[in-house]
């Protein structure tokens, strides 16, 4: 379970899971620790998510300006909403009037609308005003039903943003799509953490601490030392260019000289990056 600060590409909170732990399980402590994380320079929070974020106590905690173990004041959030037959109910009887179109591709057209749904909640504590609840309608061009036969496909998304329209609203949310997923991809396929190294959870536990701790590492990298070109480079491609310099280090006269193998252009990267990152004062 990672958390992904968006904006800086960098996993603020990570959590080993076994293998059959739903995904919906106390994400409370995860979100609580990744708002933490964040420098005290940040002053605006936002926070979206899939399905597995719609649970009552990660929402409760989102909507409460008087957080504990988080960040005081307005936090506006967008999760994906788990459908069930009350809400499936009022997306049907949303009048078409409001329905407006939202994306559109080869495949089919998507459109999304305002449900006047509001569930059951306990008492405790109150809130200024109710959560928002956004449909999305999906139906295929080509009039051809989906894999289980319906004509067309709806889901929702919950969210405490009232002052943005539905369309904002979720082309903001859809932005995740790709973000995390890309994290996963680099963290398990190019820095080891998708083969576990043994059978022990703690040490399984550090071995994937230890490859969101070099993902982070990169990314700081890039962002503070490489040309801006660079910034979206995965590990691969800064092994061919940096990591993987062939040379030979040379002691001379109370000097140490790196000989490179190849002219300099190469890896000029290297002399781009060490003048700006600090180095230490020689003794």
């Amino acid at each position: 379970m990672l958390a992904l600060w968006a904006e800086m590409n960098v996993v603020v909170a990570d959590e080993f899971r076994d293998g059959n732990v739903p995904a919906n399980q106390e994400l409370l402590p995860i979100a609580q620790r990744a708002f933490q994380a964040l420098p005290e320079t940040v002053r605006e929070f936002y926070f979206r998510g899939d399905s597995a974020g719609h649970e009552q106590s990660l929402l409760e905690w989102l909507r409460d300006e008087q957080r504990p173990q988080g960040p005081p004041g307005f936090l506006g959030f967008a999760v994906s909403a788990r459908m069930n037959p009350a809400l499936y109910a009022e997306i049907m009887a949303t009048a078409e009037s409001r329905w407006q179109p939202y994306s559109e591709d080869s495949r089919g057209t998507k459109e999304c609308a305002e449900v006047d749904y509001v569930p059951e909640e306990s008492a405790r504590p109150r809130y200024r005003e109710p959560l928002r609840y956004v449909a999305i309608r999906i139906r295929k061009k080509q009039q051809a039903l989906f894999a289980d036969g319906s004509a067309m496909k709806y889901f929702a998304v919950v969210t405490n943003l009232w002052e943005w329209t539905p369309k904002r609203l979720l082309q903001w949310h859809r932005e995740k799509t790709g973000s995390i997923e890309a994290v996963h991809d680099v963290i398990k396929n190019e820095l080891a953490s998708g083969v576990m190294p043994c059978g022990r959870f703690g040490a399984n536990a550090a071995w994937l601490r230890l490859a969101v701790l070099t993902y982070n590492l990169l990314t700081a990298l890039k962002r503070l030392a490489l040309p801006p070109e660079l910034l979206t480079a995965r590990p691969k491609r800064l092994r061919f260019l940096i990591f993987h310099t062939p040379g030979k280090l040379v002691h001379h006269a109370r000097r140490t000289l790196l000989r490179l193998a190849r002219s300099w252009n190469r890896f000029s990267n290297w002399q781009y990056a060490l003048r700006l990152l600090p180095l230490p004062t020689p003794c």
